[in-house]
């Protein structure tokens, strides 16, 4: 019995395909420059291979048996994936990554990022779009440095410019953003008259969003000791959480600008020293400096690194938000 491995190859796939897109053995030996005998041979072949019957025997069309339809139906399949992959590695052979990972932090503007992919889909380099799958990773705080050090990320935007980068990592500056502390205005600090000093703050709870770094230390920000804390796994839902009356916290001026303007939020000043402004920045490792299991630096990250060298792109990454409001889905 011939193995199954050999038997189920790319040839005997296609050739599945002529005999039921022609309906007969007689036509899809013509059509491949065969004698019927040969290509019903190397049907049986198959058959025995795979131990079923492709075809009913008792009809004079070729007419497909149930385990034969599969084939088909997972056959096609297969030949157009094996056709995407021909394709990729041609295009990868020309410079562009298979796959590029972008590790971007929550309080960055997700209406540019997907206009920017937008524009990198739009691509036709010699004719044709580039074979690179773009994969998005939305990460809080420390995330976006942790990403890119674990080789899980090739780029990483809104990485905290805080503090000096890691040893092997290129960064540069994105820009900064205004945080303010903001209340829902049926919240019981919504009446506060003057900044609120720590002990009022203590005891209402806060809206934290967690650290999604594995590796790295996770940070806290903002939170007092002893404090209540309500944890939400992303910036919008801090943002619902707050609009909500469900606590209280600081947010990017910009991410929360539409729900203040709307009344939906009220900014309050707080008395204890806090941070008005925030710092971001963009990182990656240069082509110098490869990474592990990853290829040299190539188009799809050049093209992605020119975008972001133009001062719009990044002003638009910090400023340009759609409504994140109750409904959307994160």
């Amino acid at each position: 019995m011939p193995d199954t491995h050999h038997a189920l190859t790319p040839d005997a796939l296609a050739m599945m395909d002529t005999i039921a897109r022609t309906g007969s053995f007689a036509a899809a030996a013509r059509e491949l420059g065969k004698v019927p005998s040969a290509l019903t041979y190397s049907v049986r072949q198959l058959e025995d291979a795979l131990d079923v019957l492709l075809f009913d025997r008792r009809s004079r069309q070729a007419r497909l048996t149930a385990a034969g339809e599969e084939l088909l139906h997972e056959g096609r399949r297969l030949l157009a994936e094996m056709e995407q992959v021909a394709n990729r590695v041609k295009r990868v052979s020309t410079g562009w990554e298979t796959q590029l990972t972008i590790a971007v932090d929550g309080v960055l503007s997700r209406l540019t990022m997907f206009e920017l992919c937008e524009a990198f889909y739009a691509l036709r380099p010699d004719g044709a779009p580039p074979g690179t799958r773009l994969r998005l990773r939305t990460e809080v705080m420390a995330g976006t440095w942790d990403a890119l050090q674990s080789g899980q990320a090739d780029l990483a935007l809104g990485a905290f410019a805080e503090h000096a980068p890691p040893s092997g990592i290129e960064v540069r500056p994105l820009g900064e953003a205004s945080f303010v502390f903001a209340v829902a205005p049926h919240h019981p600090l919504a009446a506060h008259e003057g900044p609120i000093p720590d002990a009022l703050l203590l005891a209402h709870r806060a809206v934290a969003v967690a650290d999604t770094a594995q590796r790295l230390a996770p940070r806290t920000v903002n939170l007092l000791p002893g404090q209540q804390v309500f944890t939400v796994g992303s910036v919008q839902a801090k943002i619902e959480a707050q609009v909500r009356g469900l606590g209280c916290g600081f947010l990017a001026e910009p991410l929360a600008r539409e729900h203040i303007a709307a009344g939906r939020l009220v900014v309050k000043e707080v008395a204890r020293h806090r941070h008005h402004r925030v710092g971001f920045g963009y990182a990656w490792r240069p082509a110098a400096l490869p990474q592990p299991r990853k290829a040299p630096q190539g188009l799809a990250l050049q093209w992605w690194l020119q975008q972001l060298d133009r001062p719009a792109t990044r002003a638009a990454l910090i400023e340009h938000h759609a409504s994140h409001f109750a409904g959307e889905v994160d």
